[in-house]
């Protein structure tokens, strides 16, 4: 139902904006290059073709949402993959687990009514060599964890659940304690950690209640993020970094059909951070990258480039809807980190962003030089806004700084109303440029129930 109101939304809006010869436009990435007909492919794996399929209660796994079923679920990944590979086979229930690793050759196919439910006590996931806020350093394994597993797939109708308010709870605690405490400093985990993967596909699952970050793929090429539902409350108990979907060095990522509503952002582009980032060789940029149909609940940013971001380029989000997300785009410039982010479209974007349609401003969270004695600079240019009508708090917050650049920001064909701050003056950017751009006063809408 929310995909098929989000396209209804969005028709309605081609329609009063006239955009009805711009489809040809939709074909290009926004450096004019063309995006590859690999895109346009939504086919979903069928498990029939993956070869032996592996239903875990065949093999001593039980269904039981109390009893751990960590090594026994783990046997059956490792059986599959030794006899060749095939489909680890999840049916309706709920199994209890720690960290699993799948390995070459092995996918996971969650049948509907069936739950994967991630222990609450840390001590049930594995120290791994890990990648966390732009960092590779050791820290928990996620409860889902493909490293190194090519054509990897997570799919069906089920339920991956973090299980994750102790975590939230400790987390906040330790905060009222240490309040300058790091997000890694409350031992916790990620609910999905795909790694040095290329040629993967998560879909139509339900990703809700992580510990931490929902979904992080690193280092992946070739990935497509279909049709997921990814949760993480923001109130009573805020489920703390709990981003939807962290794209860290990556390449050709679709994100398509996909329902977003957590307590920080919902795609967060990165790729690394420190004084030194562009030129670690475990960090690298962020390059064509599709986000399309989806719809955004509440969240901090529909889409943010950082603040562990060196490089993002070609980054294409259209014909989403905003159902409660603070801001649309969000441009993080990390003081202590070389960060460049350049040719990002927004396009045919719907609904209310209560906080700010754009926002541009320093981060200074955790700063450190380490040995760098000058501060580097960040640049971002050739961003587009354009063919949409919605209503936003603030239209731009900025926060201007001699430590970064922004430079080359088209709003076209916009027709916007604001609550609280309609400003289009140019403020920290050079080369602003307005074409038919529509700004009034208005009230925000009422909350959706």
């Amino acid at each position: 139902m929310k995909t098929i109101c989000t396209k209804i939304a969005c028709l309605l809006f081609v329609g009063l904006l006239g955009m009805g010869s711009a489809s040809a436009a939709k074909d290009v990435w926004p450096d004019g290059t063309p995006i590859s007909d690999w895109f346009k492919n939504t086919e979903r794996v069928d498990i029939n073709k993956l070869g032996k399929i592996y239903d875990v209660t065949d093999y001593g796994v039980v269904k039981d949402s109390t009893l751990l079923q960590t090594a026994a679920l783990q046997a059956v990944i490792d059986k599959a993959s030794a006899e060749g590979g095939g489909v680890i086979y999840l049916p309706e229930g709920t199994f209890l687990s720690g960290s699993l690793f799948f390995k070459p050759g092995t996918h996971f196919h969650l049948a509907k009514g069936a739950t994967l439910k991630g222990s609450d006590d840390i001590s049930h996931y594995d120290i791994i060599d890990a990648r966390v806020e732009g960092q590779n350093l050791k820290y928990f394994a996620a409860l889902i964890n493909a490293i190194e597993v090519d054509n990897f797939s997570l799919s069906g109708e089920g339920t991956v659940n973090g299980n994750g308010e102790r975590y939230w709870r400790s987390f906040w605690l330790r905060r009222r304690v240490i309040p300058t405490c790091t997000n890694m400093d409350e031992m916790r985990p990620r609910l999905l950690f795909i790694s040095n993967c290329d040629n993967i596909q998560l879909s139509d699952v339900t990703l809700k209640n992580s510990p931490f970050w929902t979904t992080h793929i690193y280092r992946c090429d070739n990935a497509k993020l279909m049709g997921l539902h990814i949760f993480a409350p923001h109130a009573p108990i805020p489920a703390p970094s709990s981003d939807a979907i962290d794209i860290d060095f990556c390449k050709n990522v679709l994100v398509k059909d996909c329902y977003m509503s957590v307590s920080d952002d919902a795609i967060a582009l990165k790729g690394g951070k420190g004084p030194w980032a562009d030129q670690e060789p475990n960090n690298g940029p962020n390059i064509n990258i599709l986000i399309e149909d989806c719809t955004f609940g509440f969240c901090h940013s529909a889409l943010t480039c950082g603040s562990e971001s060196v490089h993002d380029y070609n980054i294409y989000m259209r014909n989403c809807h905003m159902d409660g997300a603070m801001k649309v785009l969000y441009l993080k410039m990390r003081f202590d980190t070389p960060q460049h982010y350049e040719f990002i479209t927004i396009e045919n974007i719907s609904g209310y962003a209560s906080r700010s349609f754009l926002e541009v401003g320093g981060w200074s969270q955790f700063f450190d030089l380490k040995d760098r004695k000058d501060i580097p600079m960040s640049y971002a240019n050739d961003i587009v806004f354009k063919n949409m009508k919605m209503t936003c708090g603030t239209v731009l917050l900025m926060s201007p700084s001699d430590r970064f650049e922004i430079k080359d920001v088209t709003f076209e064909n916009l027709d916007l109303t604001y609550v609280t701050d309609g400003n289009l003056e140019k403020g920290v950017i050079e080369n602003f440029q307005t074409k038919k751009v529509k700004v009034t006063k208005g009230e925000a809408p009422a909350p959706a129930r």
